[in-house]
This record gives C-alpha cells, structure tokens and sequence, in this order.
C-alpha cells in the first residue's frame, strides 16, 4: 500500500511504501523510504529528527517485528493475525504522520526564528525653496572687436614681431615692411619744404622792399603787384611741399604694420621676404587680431520665449542687476552648472520669420582667457518669476517603464509607490511639481533592496548628505 505526506515548503518526501506480504503464513516483510531534499536550513530540523527517530525506534522495531516473535500464541488463528496485522499497519502510518509532524512544526519554528530584519534604507524630505524657472538655448561665443590687419603700403617684408596666438596691445609692431624706399622720399620731401620756405622767406623780403619803394613812387604799381604775386606763389609752394612731406612720413610710419587693438593675434599669413600689396582695394591680409576681454556670445529664443521676457520684465518680474541689465549664466561644452555669469546686451532688431526666432547678444567677461571666439556654448536666461518649489535628491528617482517614480515610507515604515511629475535640475537637486509633500520621507539610498509594502528600518540623514554633488542643469 502506498500513502502519500503533506511537507512544508523545501522539504520534499518520495512516497512512503509500505509492502505486506505473508510469506508460509508467518514472516511480514517492509520497507519504508524517506528522502529530505538537503539544504542549509535543515540543520537543526535533522537534528531533532534525529532524537525523535531514537525515541521511535523501539516502537518501529516492535512493529516490523514477525508475528511469530511478538504474539506467539495467535499463530493457531489465522483470522485474528489477519486483524492484527491489520492494526499493526494503521499504527506504522500513525507512527510515520507523527515523525512528519514534529519534524514540520519543528522547522516551521526554526524559520520563524530565523527571519531576517527589516532592511535598512536612507530617508530624508524635500526641501522647500525658491527658484526661478530658466530658458536654455545653445549659445556661439563671439569677439567684440576683430581687425584683419593689411598694410598700407606695398613692399617686401622684412621683420615679424609676434608669435602666433600672443595677446599683443595697441600700438606694438607686428609687422615691418622694406622701409628704405619710403625714407628716401621722406627726406626728398623735406629738402623740398626746406627749399619753399626759403623761397617764400625771400619772396617776403622783396615784397615788404616794393611796398616801401611804392610809397615813395620809386617803383610802378604794376612791379609792386608781380612782387606780391611771387609771394603767394612761394607760400602756396611751401604749403605743397609740406603736404608731400607729410605723405612720405605716412607712408614711411606705415612701412611699420602696427596692432590697430589689443587682443590675441593669429599666425602671420605671410613670412620674412614676400612681397604684399598696399593698395586700397587689393591689399594684402597680413593676419587678424580678436579681443579677448569682455566677448559676445549669440543664441537664439523663440517668438513665444520672447514674448514672455518681454512681458516679465516690464512687469518687473524678472531679476535684473544693479545696471537693470537682465543677467544670463552660461557653460561650456566642458562645465557643469552655468558657472559664468553675464548679462543680455541687445535683442535684434527683428524676429526671423522663417525660423519664428530673434537672435539675443549677451556680454560675458573672459578673464581666464577660456572664451575663445567661435566656441559653442549653453546658455540660460530666466523665463519666471521666482517662486516656491520642492527640490529632492535625484538618487530618490526611479524609472518604471518611462513613468518617474520615488518610494515614500509610511509612519508605519511601510514603503509606498509614488509617480512623480519632474522638472529641471537646480544645483544637483531635481524639481518635482507633482506626486509628493515636503513632509514625505523619501528613501534616497537602498531602493533596490525593498519593494513597496514593504517594512522597513528608516534612517535619516541631514538634507546636505543626501544631495549629491552639482550636476549638469537641463
């Protein structure tokens, strides 16, 4: 006959056989299997096994004994042995049911003692604080003042005084072109004034001398009037002279190609030796100079951001700085959390209307030299009035299937599921518009070992630990 045991959990017992059979009338053979699955939570539940199979033993023993052993006497009845037999086998299951049972009841208790704690989790509650929403737009840096520098006058290039990328000033030498040429004719030029002033200081003479000789009828009107005439051609003469001698010293300054601003220099186009061209229209470009020190940046917002500064501010809702110029934070394609501050300069004069956007130039200052011209950048400029919101840690957040998410713990330390609406980053901490208070209590480290309804052990920790350190703002 075959009898079948229910088992806890983890325990597993191939079914229990139990064979009868009467061999010559006498001899009763059995066999009883039990295997147990092995597992470390056993230990103790074989253990009292172990004392109870001692103390059954004899009981088992006495049962599996033959007939012939232990009722001697009923050999002569073969009815009343069938009975016994009978009896004998309803008392091997009661004896086999009350092994399974304590050995159950046994390893329940031992799981009940050995259930593990609630797990330990790091809670900590919003922060309630003010802010201003900001409109973020992609930015390109630009200079305030760039100069392609050409010389002015033709000839071959006979010294460079930069090295390419040096911050140069106003006034220095940057290039000197062949300048034997243009000191000749500047001395050229100045015999020649030389000579029309004498000319002219000998024209005076003549002319004072046929005043007085006039007076005294010495000399005839007409004489009189050809002196003056030869005075004015001599001052016109000196005046000539002098204007050619004044344009052979341009041209001999501008043999020297000088900074026109200060800034950072490119490399020279052109080396020691070659010839460049002075003439207007055709002139040789030499290299080109940027300031440095403040610069431009560019973005474009779009028609409805527009309209919304705009009103903000004649409103007076927007923060401004003490020049009531509307202030602007700008990072780099390598900074985190708008570190540079600046302010909006000009909005240009019309919207585009094909891209139904208006180009914005802020003015940033540039004293670590970073901003070089060209660069790409963020920008962001306030797009609200400040008001109240909820920052919290942004390792609180979960993603469950795109839904954002936070576990809350009860008073009864109990995990809840809360779906959250999120908004942008504010020094690290993440703004949540929707889904819970400043009061909840928000585990910010241990979410994945607990589940919702879950108990748990809650500890806290102070608002500055639990944020993480400045992230990229968005």
């Amino acid at each position: 006959m075959t009898h079948y045991y229910w088992m806890p959990p983890g325990v597993f017992v191939n079914p229990v056989s139990v064979g009868v059979a009467l061999s010559g009338g006498e001899r009763v053979s059995e066999k009883v299997e039990l295997d147990l699955a092995p597992s470390p939570m056993f230990v103790y539940m074989r253990t009292m096994q172990r004392d109870l199979v001692s103390q059954l033993r004899p009981l088992v023993r006495r049962l599996f004994m033959p007939i012939s052993t232990r009722m001697e006497p009923l050999h002569t009845n073969p009815a009343l042995a069938k009975t016994l037999d009978g009896i004998r086998s309803h008392q091997l299951a009661f004896a086999l049911f009350c092994l399974i049972s304590v050995t159950a009841c046994n390893f329940t208790h031992t799981a009940t003692n050995n259930a593990p704690p609630p797990p330990t989790v790091t809670v900590s509650s919003g922060e309630q604080s003010q802010i201003i929403d900001w409109e973020t737009a992609t930015a390109r840096v630009d200079a305030v003042e760039a100069v392609e520098v050409r010389p002015r006058v033709s000839g071959h290039i006979t010294e460079i005084h930069f090295a390419a990328g040096q911050i140069v000033h106003k006034g220095d030498v940057l290039f000197v072109i062949d300048r034997r040429w243009y000191k000749a004719e500047l001395d050229r030029t100045t015999a020649e004034v030389a000579r029309a002033a004498a000319a002219l200081e000998n024209a005076q003479r003549i002319s004072r001398r046929a005043d007085d000789l006039l007076k005294s009828h010495t000399v005839a009107q007409e004489e009189a009037d050809g002196r003056r005439s030869e005075l004015a051609e001599a001052v016109a003469a000196l005046k000539s002279a002098e204007a050619a001698r004044d344009s052979a010293q341009l041209d001999y300054e501008q043999s020297e190609v000088r900074a026109p601003i200060s800034g950072k220099i490119s490399r020279a186009v052109l080396t020691e030796g070659n010839y460049v061209s002075g003439v207007s229209g055709s002139n040789t470009l030499l290299t080109t100079i940027v300031s440095v020190d403040p610069v431009y940046t560019y973005a474009t917002l779009d028609e409805a951001a527009y309209l919304r500064l705009l009103r903000l501010k004649a409103a007076g809702h927007l923060p401004v700085d003490e020049n009531g110029n509307l202030p602007i934070q700008m990072e780099l394609t390598d900074e985190e959390g708008f570190p540079r501050k600046g302010y909006i300069e000009s909005f240009d004069n019309r919207v585009n209307a094909d891209t139904a956007s208006i180009t914005v130039r802020a003015v940033f200052p540039n004293t670590d030299g970073r901003l070089t011209p060209g660069l790409f950048a963020r920008v962001r400029i306030p797009a609200t009035a400040q008001h109240s919101a909820l920052l919290i840690s942004e390792t609180a957040i979960g993603t469950d299937q795109g839904q954002r998410y936070v576990l809350v713990v009860s008073k009864d330390d109990i995990t809840q599921y809360r779906k959250v609406a999120l908004g942008g980053l504010i020094e690290g901490k993440r703004i949540v518009t929707e889904g819970i208070g400043p009061d909840d209590q928000i585990i910010v480290d241990g979410q994945a070992r607990v589940r919702p309804g879950m108990k748990v052990l809650p500890q806290a920790v102070s608002r500055s630990a639990s944020i993480p350190p400045k992230q990229k703002e968005s």
